[in-house]
């Protein structure tokens, strides 16, 4: 059955009867979500500097590291060296970025968000759309929305990768030997495990998987604990989501700083 396209009132675009400052959430989603993409964008494809020679810390912007790019970070990916065919724009970010980035994309929390602070649709609650059709989310790309409980499983894998970089991150290579050691890195890639954690195991599409299909929950006291575990992380959706976000893009710049520089982390063993 064919959707049919709904044709609002006659209306100007903005129009509103609010006599608050509506307009500043969505501006400022518009400029953190902003700030974040053209610096992940940049990242992304620029290929390089993302792990240290003298340290063990891999950014997550290029976790896993499917393939290595130089003599340093070959040793350190799952297929070593990145393939000559590969087309020179793929870089090893860009093969798995997808996955998180697709997560995050199709969250219920950022699409609420962005649809208002992208694409005005609605700019805020009572204020009128700049357009005079709706099809909801019945075509592409919105249709794309559909797929977040798969990219949820994804999400999950990665972040147990994660979990085992910062695992990686607490042995570093002294004078040739292998030593146990906690550095500002070290806190920085466990800080974004936890943030992200926070924010992926609080996510709707999980609470109703786990809280599903059963009719009473109190017979599934197992399912119930882990409901209630994953409402509580859920009430605070939101700021998980942006905290994360945050912390992500603060793991990646330190990671590439310390690359770039040569700048030796401060460690105690």
């Amino acid at each position: 059955m064919s959707q049919q396209e709904l044709t609002l009132t006659e209306h100007r675009p903005f129009q509103t009867q609010r006599k608050d400052t509506w307009w500043v959430q969505p501006m400022a989603v518009f400029l953190g979500l902003g700030l974040f993409i053209v610096y992940a964008t940049f990242r992304v494809f620029e290929g390089n500097h993302f792990i240290p020679e003298h340290a063990p810390y891999l950014t997550p912007f290029y976790s896993p590291l499917l393939f290595g790019t130089d003599t340093h970070s070959i040793p350190h990916s799952w297929f070593g060296e990145m393939p000559s065919w590969m087309p020179g724009i793929i870089t090893p970010a860009v093969l798995i970025l997808w996955a998180p980035l697709g997560f995050r994309f199709t969250c219920y929390y950022y699409r609420g968000a962005y649809y208002k602070a992208f694409w005005a649709d609605p700019p805020s609650c009572t204020v009128s759309e700049p357009r005079k059709g709706y099809r909801g989310e019945h075509s592409f790309p919105l249709v794309v929305q559909n797929l977040h409980r798969y990219f949820l499983y994804v999400a999950i894998v990665i972040v147990g990768i994660l979990a085992y970089d910062v695992w990686k991150a607490l042995w570093f290579d002294v004078n040739g030997e292998t030593k146990f050691g906690i550095g500002i890195g070290t806190i920085i890639l466990a800080g974004n495990v936890v943030l992200l954690g926070g924010y992926t195991f609080g996510c709707h599409s999980l609470r109703h998987l786990v809280g599903g299909v059963v009719d009473l929950l109190s017979k599934a006291p197992i399912r119930r604990n882990m409901y209630n575990c994953i409402s509580c992380l859920n009430q605070k959706h939101m700021l998980w989501a942006w905290m994360s976000l945050c912390w992500v893009g603060l793991s990646d710049f330190y990671v590439r700083t310390i690359a770039v520089t040569g700048w030796q982390d401060y460690i105690t063993f």
